[in-house]
């Protein structure tokens, strides 16, 4: 007989020992946080500014610098190291040999161009270099923040819209459950990525519409989940304790059915991350992404298909990400959703 999990444990830690058992979602799970841990500290795995240096008797750290920049608000408030921070400044030509400097492990930016143009994979440049000139594994590093940006952000849009929508529906009922249910089912007939490219037709083809339209578009399976929990779940003990208690219908709402209608929701956002990298390297790959010289897997894509049969090297880096990405979002959902029925716990304990 196979021991099941501690019976003395929490409902978090009961879900985490139920998800190791799946070796699969385990190894996803390391994949998908080493991709977010190279996308938020890719300024310090390839860049053509020092990690630390000492310039003009002087210590700097830009790459560090640019590395908490990408925090949300803090970005707003720290300031490019100057001079390194300048459009002008050359780093690399700039610091003597007398400078002290520590590189990062690709010393090269996603947007530096070189005479080595088409160059092979080497010890200089890993994964080759681009038509003209630009280091593939830099770009390679820098497309993961977009990837894993755009697949965050946009589920997180997603989400919001569909906990709220879902949430108003199951929970109210009646004429309005009908009206929103009906919505829904509209939304869910249109076809994502034509939906996706029509809008796109309007807008500037750039990071921030893509994740906005992918997140306005994908959130009809998070309202569908939420809206089944809260039916579900309002009729429940715990529920019309509450309202017998005096509570109001909003912290009814927020405090007590929404946190228990979150998982369901939570796995169909795992796999919404998955499908929504494979869109905007799609739309990157048709024009309408993250537009060059800004990397991303999708137009690396596109750029290394113009050249596959001269210079098939540069196509394996952006499809191996691809897969890689998507796989590993797709095998953590699947071990959640395993997590979280309760039958998987039946049986690990016959």
């Amino acid at each position: 007989m196979t021991r099941g999990p501690d019976q003395h444990a929490t409902g978090s830690q009961r879900l985490w020992q139920r998800f190791r058992r799946n070796r699969a979602g385990v190894v996803g799970l390391g994949c998908v946080l080493s991709l977010l841990l190279i996308a938020m500290l890719s300024p310090l795995i390839a860049g053509n500014v020092p990690i630390v240096c000492r310039y003009q008797d002087q210590w700097y750290a830009p790459a560090v610098v640019e590395t908490v920049r990408r925090i949300p608000i803090v970005g707003r408030i720290v300031r490019p190291s100057k001079p390194f921070g300048l459009p002008g400044f050359d780093a690399k030509s700039e610091l003597s040999d007398a400078d002290t400097a520590i590189w990062p492990l690709i010393p090269f930016g996603p947007t530096e161009t070189s005479t080595q143009s088409f160059a092979s994979p080497s010890s200089t440049h890993w994964l080759g270099t681009d038509e003209i000139g630009r280091d593939i594994a830099a770009r390679m590093v820098h497309g993961t923040t977009v990837s894993m940006s755009v697949g965050v952000v946009a589920m997180g849009i997603a989400g919001f819209i569909g906990l709220f929508i879902g949430g108003i529906a199951g929970f109210a009922g009646g004429w309005v459950d009908a009206v929103l249910s009906r919505v829904i089912e509209v939304v869910i007939c249109f076809p994502v990525l034509f939906l996706i490219l029509s809008v796109m037709v309007w807008l500037e083809p750039n990071i921030v519409n893509v994740m906005i339209i992918i997140g306005i578009t994908r959130w009809t399976a998070v309202a569908r989940f939420t809206r089944g929990e809260f039916i579900k779940l309002k009729e429940q003990e715990f529920v019309l304790a509450a309202r017998a208690s005096g509570a109001g219908t909003l912290r009814i709402a927020v405090r007590h059915l929404l946190p228990n209608a979150l998982a369901p929701a939570l796995v169909t956002l795992t796999f919404g991350v998955a499908q929504a990298i494979l869109i905007e390297a799609a739309l990157s790959w048709l024009g309408f992404g993250v537009q060059p010289p800004n990397p991303s897997w999708g137009n690396l894509l596109r750029s290394a298909y113009v050249h596959l049969r001269s210079d098939p090297y540069m196509v394996y880096p952006p499809c191996v990400a691809i897969f890689v990405a998507v796989l590993a979002y797709n095998l953590v959902g699947d071990a959640l959703r395993d997590a979280i029925d309760p039958r998987t716990e039946l049986q690990a304990r016959t």
